[in-house]
């Protein structure tokens, strides 16, 4: 499975982005998929995630309210919209996937930057 990122951007506090992670590749075996994010100086950390084909959802509590994870499957793309946004969102987001074919594996894009300007 190939994953690539795209939306990152610069926005000043209090506006939106969105998204956008496109699968390629073995997508029918797509167990869940999530954003996290990295910060400078920080560890990664999940932001949302989503499960397929139930769609089930969780949130890390910094952006519960704010973040809305969702899936269109019959384009292959998940997609992160991110309203309210403050400085301390600023990271390199990532798009990540657990696939169960052709052997349970995990996989990640390479990145999209988010900086929110104060």
């Amino acid at each position: 499975v190939q994953l690539v990122e795209s939306g990152g951007g610069l926005v000043q506090a209090g506006g939106s982005l969105r998204l956008s992670c496109a699968a390629s590749g073995y997508t029918f075996s797509i167990e869940a998929m999530g954003w996290y994010r990295q910060a400078p100086g920080k560890q990664r950390e999940l932001v949302a995630r989503i499960t397929s084909p139930g769609g089930s959802t969780n949130y890390a509590d910094s952006v519960k309210g704010r973040f809305t994870i969702s899936r269109d499957n019959a384009k292959n793309t998940m997609y992160l919209q991110m309203n309210s946004l403050k400085p301390e969102d600023t990271a390199v987001y990532y798009c990540n996937a657990d696939v169960w074919y052709p052997e349970q594996s995990n996989y990640w894009g390479q990145g999209t930057q988010v900086t929110v300007s104060s």
